[in-house]
């Protein structure tokens, strides 16, 4: 019996980026294809199998611990990027601005598809998502940029729209316009999260 379900949701690639160098800039380039490996995208800094724990793991693991890289890719929905752009009083935000590697648009409540969740591309590849982004205020310093004024108004407009993390589960190619389809775990909410 499938553990995953493929759902009715689709989406379109409408961006893809890198960020080859996070010390120096958060800012992405951006891509109109690129090939999902194991590692990542090519040239990401954020690629490869494993990573140093973060503040995002504190509660697990000393920060610098060796872990699984499940945080390859930033995910957002189109849709979630014009909300934050209508509550900052922006005309659009740049994906670039936030580092992100994938835009997707078509999906409703994007950030919030369960964890586990799968989009696959047309060539077969699929990513896996993690988690839920947080917002945090480094997107803000690159907005602030080139926007004077607007980058402390992000974190809070971007709470529960900041996209998902994820990680390549399967290698392939993706280009601005494919379709990618959602793919949902098989199970019930746990019945204890309330209390958790």
């Amino acid at each position: 019996m499938p553990a995953l379900l493929p759902t009715p949701f689709t989406g379109t690639v409408t961006w893809l980026g890198r960020v080859t160098d996070s010390t120096a800039t958060l800012r992405a380039e951006t891509l109109t294809a690129t090939q999902l490996a194991f590692g990542g995208i090519d040239g990401d800094c954020h690629g490869g199998l494993t990573r140093p724990a973060c503040v995002r793991t504190k509660a697990q693991y000393p920060q610098g611990t060796e872990i699984r890289n499940v945080r390859q890719l930033s995910v957002l929905s189109a849709e979630d990027l014009d909300a934050i752009a209508a509550d900052m009083g922006l005309d659009a935000i740049d994906p670039a601005w936030l580092g992100a590697s994938m835009v997707i648009q078509g999906i409703p409540d994007f950030t919030h598809v369960p964890p586990s969740s799968r989009l696959q591309m047309p060539s077969g590849a699929s990513i896996t998502i993690d988690m839920e982004n947080r917002p945090c205020v480094y997107p803000g310093r690159e907005i602030e940029k080139d926007r004077a004024g607007f980058g402390p108004k992000f974190k809070p407009a971007a709470q529960d729209r900041r996209g998902v993390t994820a990680w390549v589960e399967r290698e392939g190619p993706v280009a601005v316009g494919d379709t990618v389809t959602l793919h949902i775990p098989d199970q019930p909410i746990w019945a204890h999260l309330p209390d958790a």
